[in-house]
């Protein structure tokens, strides 16, 4: 499909060229959340057809006006329809339904009183809930696809190191820096994010945080020399680290980035205590010294053989000698690269993050958009290309891929089935995506997961412990399973709690206690009420969801295949005269361009019996020919445009290879056939292709026998003009038929409307629902009051109670006054929607002639 990448860089360019709109395009416009949400007042004024959200549960918390991006994108899209697709719809609250169902349409449910009041609290009503959440909430988990989809197993392997003494000591040294109050080196409204991001560059390698060492350090040396304190630190760390957007965004969303900007701006100038500044200035240059002087760790040593134990798999399993390398630090990337160069893996080494811009991957996308530029697979994105051009540089040439966080989404590796995580990350969410890139539909092995584990740090231990026990994250068909993954509230929450315990403890006995008191808490979070109320809500939608997806997938399959073969016999007949055809594997060597724009060369059809798409080995001349190539474009416009005068035309039905039962009937007989366009325009636009045809027998034939007849291949006989009888009967089955689709269009919109109706007044039920609440509320305190009031043993405690009565029955009145008001509100506003509704009940619809046949079968 004909697609736009919408990012900050292709938004400019777009500007420059005089665009008034860049989001306005013929084509499908993908873009990230945050730059829609950036970009909302443009997203705004494009009249989408369609909106898919992928990740939708980053929007959970979208009905907060403190979460800006999820306002933002509610705003931008409330009157547009949208998809919704997240595997994590429940995790820990209700709300988070509530917040999704707003981005859908915020009357699906009433405000956020009134859902408190229903579903929430004290006497909620699921069973009521799960009624309406079955109106636009659909889940499908991986055990119900099994039939169709065949998952491999994961195999776990870990790889225990103990570091040296020298390895150990600094890191217990430099821990120990970082946990101080009060420093210098990371400053007190930044401590949080910079503590995190240090302590995984600690864990990650030596050369990692000697680069971040050097980042601090510098900063100091310019506070000191030059009396400039640069407070944002953290960005400092991630720009001379290159940790990536990716990281940052999962640990702060952009309203915290802002927020904490502020801060550091805000906030006065302390007062240098110059022997203190010193002092940390020369331990962060012994630290660096130090871990300079590390040279190979341990960690990186033990990573040679974890592999050549890694490909022995893969050699018992018959799969590619090839493996993922994830790592969270760029420095510990390069350092790996030249490691693994030097040590056996010369030029098999490919390495894959956020920018790419090293000498090596630049050569590697120039060759693959100087062999991909013509044939219509480079998207002109270039951080799009790139990514293409390391990923089929991975496949086709390389053994290694050594990847950050920039991998762990929106990648398919199912050519590889050994992952290592040389760093592991802290949130778990993120361990199961990194795995997903191999462990996911079309893997043909058992995907093999290698883990380090430092046995000298008890923190460390603790955490594989919960991530490999509690999690199940490495280990069988389903590794992590939507139950146990979907119950944590946030894999960064989760990431900044094992933060807090590795700052705060200070010896394995406090670091025991605090992971055993964590793991009380998640034992509680993953508990038996939590997940039966995610299954009773969102699992049995559709008792036959198994005969659904039987069902869909049969036929999804048959009518790609027949789009594909439809398309197929167009360009045959379009480039007749322009191109010699191959029938064996769809391909056509075009000898001759109809047009100037379009080159002659060798094309093939996009089809699902190709194995893969070329690699940069395959021929230059090859074109990728699909619907949306102009040569596509151009075949499907000269079928449009085509003259369809009435003729006779005969069906070849005695030489098509497959046996069509529907037509073997027809077979010696003739008849008269039209179609017509219909376009019904109603709560929707509607278009409909209908046949009118008949036997000279008198017999009607269906609409489906119809279609089945152009599978068949024909011949136009000749040209011929049909008698007043013909037309008159020809006419009258037409009418008969678009009567009847109209009818059936009415009592859909009948159904719409309907359930539109039953929607808003839910709706204002909801809303008058929470005033009602609290009017009882106050009846209930004001009968306990009387009652203390007959009971008071004094005339002080008499008078009190009277007087807290008296404020609370003036309350009463104004509610129940509030009342009345608010729900002559929300009756005027329903009543003006359902107005709103029924105009759109009106139909309108147009008739257009396509072509009228004499047919006949042979």
């Amino acid at each position: 499909l004909p697609t736009t990448i919408m990012d900050a860089k292709t938004f400019r360019r777009e500007i420059s060229a005089g665009s008034l709109g860049p989001f306005d395009s013929k084509e499908i416009v993908i873009t990230s959340i945050h730059f829609a949400s950036r970009r909302c007042e443009q997203v705004r004024a494009i009249p989408w057809d369609l909106v898919v959200i992928d990740e939708a549960h980053k929007l959970r918390n979208a009905y907060r006006e403190s979460n800006q991006m999820g306002q933002n994108l509610r705003w931008a899209l409330e009157d547009k329809r949208k998809i919704l697709l997240t595997a994590t719809p429940l995790q820990n609250s209700l709300l988070e339904l509530f917040g999704l169902s707003t981005i859908i349409d915020d009357k699906i449910f009433g405000d956020l009183p009134s859902f408190r009041t229903r579903y929430i609290n004290s006497g909620a009503d699921i069973e009521s809930l799960q009624q309406r959440l079955g109106s636009f909430c659909y889940r499908t988990l991986r055990r119900q696809v099994l039939e169709y989809i065949q998952y491999t197993e994961r195999r776990l392997i870990t790889r225990p190191f103990d570091p040296s003494d020298n390895e150990h000591s600094l890191y217990e040294a430099v821990s120990e820096f970082i946990q101080r109050d009060n420093t210098y080196a990371i400053p007190h409204q930044q401590k949080h994010l910079t503590t995190l991001i240090v302590r995984k560059l600690l864990a990650s390698s030596p050369y990692a945080v000697a680069g971040t060492l050097d980042a601090m350090h510098s900063r100091l040396v310019r506070l000191r020399d030059q009396h400039v304190d640069t407070r944002n630190i953290w960005q400092h760390i991630v720009e001379d680290e290159e940790l990536g957007e990716e990281v940052i965004d999962e640990l702060l969303d952009e309203s915290e980035i802002e927020s904490l900007e502020e801060e550091e701006n805000a906030a006065a100038q302390p007062e240098i205590d110059l022997p203190k500044l010193n002092g940390e200035i020369k331990e962060l240059e012994d630290f660096s010294r130090w871990a300079r002087s590390i040279g190979v760790d341990t960690k990186t040593r033990t990573l040679i053989n974890a592999l050549e134990v890694g490909f022995e798999k893969m050699d018992e399993m018959g799969a590619n000698r090839k493996a993922v390398l994830f790592t969270e630090s760029r420095r510990t990337q390069q350092y790996l690269r030249d490691f693994l160069e030097a040590n056996g893996y010369a030029g098999q080494v490919v390495i894959f993050n956020g920018t790419n811009n090293d000498p090596e991957s630049r050569q590697i996308y120039e060759r693959w958009l100087e062999n991909n530029t013509e044939n219509g697979r480079a998207s002109g994105s270039r951080p799009v290309d790139m990514r293409t051009a390391l990923i089929e540089h991975f496949r086709d040439s390389a053994t290694l891929l050594i990847a950050t966080e920039a991998a762990a989404e929106g990648i398919n590796l199912q050519f590889c089935s050994l992952v290592v995580n040389f760093d592991l990350p802290w949130n778990p969410q993120r361990i199961e995506q990194r795995i997903g890139r191999c462990h996911r539909y079309g893997q043909k092995y058992d995907v093999v997961v290698i883990n380090f584990l430092n046995r000298r740090n008890a923190a460390d231990l603790r955490v594989y412990e919960l991530l490999e026990h509690k999690f199940s994250l490495f280990t069988g068909v389903f590794g992590a399973s939507d139950d146990v993954l979907g119950c944590i509230e946030s894999g960064v929450d989760f990431e900044k709690r094992i933060l807090d315990i590795y700052q705060q403890c200070r010896t394995p006995e406090e670091i025991e206690l605090a992971f055993k008191q964590f793991q009380e808490e998640l034992d509680e979070q993953i508990s038996e009420k939590m997940a039966e109320t995610r299954k009773t809500l969102l699992e049995h939608f559709d008792e036959d969801v198994h005969e659904r997806l039987r069902a869909n997938l049969i036929g999804t399959k048959q009518q790609l295949d027949r789009i594909g073969q439809i398309f197929w016999i167009l360009t045959k007949y379009i480039l007749i005269r322009n191109a010699t055809f191959h029938e064996n594997d769809f391909s056509f060597e075009l000898t001759k361009s109809p047009t100037d724009q379009i080159r002659t060369g060798h094309y093939h059809l996009i089809s699902k019996k190709q194995d893969k798409v070329p690699s940069m080995a395959d021929t230059v001349s090859d074109f990728l020919y699909r619907l949306s190539h102009p040569l596509g474009e151009y075949v499907i416009e000269q079928g449009k445009s085509g003259q369809t005068p009435v003729a006779e035309v005969e069906f070849d039905l005695t030489n098509y290879p497959v046996k069509i039962s529907i037509i073997e009937n027809l077979k010696g007989q003739s008849g008269w056939l039209s179609l017509q366009s219909l376009t019904i325009d109603s709560f929707d636009t509607n278009q409909y292709l209908l046949f009118s045809a008949y036997c000279d027998s008198g017999q009607t034939l269906d609409q489906e026998t119809c279609e089945k007849l152009f599978h068949c291949n024909g011949r136009v006989l000749d040209t011929i003009i049909p008698g007043d009888r013909d037309i008159a009967h020809l006419e009258a089955e037409t009418q008969q038929l678009i009567r009847s689709t109209v009818n059936r269009s009415l009592e859909a919109n009948n159904i719409h409307f309907n359930e539109a109706r039953e929607q808003l007044d839910r709706w204002a039920e909801d809303m008058i629902l929470a005033a009602d609440r609290e009017l009882k509320l106050t009846n209930e305190q004001l009968k306990t009051l009387k009652r203390q009031a007959r009971q008071a043993i004094n005339l002080d405690e008499q008078r009190d109670l009277q007087d807290k009565i008296r404020r609370l029955e003036m309350k009463r009145r104004q509610q129940r006054q509030d009342i009345f008001r608010i729900e002559d509100e929300i009756e005027e506003k329903r009543d003006r929607l359902i107005d709103q509704l029924e105009e759109r009940m009106t139909q309108r619809s147009d008739v257009q002639g396509l072509f009228t046949i004499r047919w006949l079968v042979v």
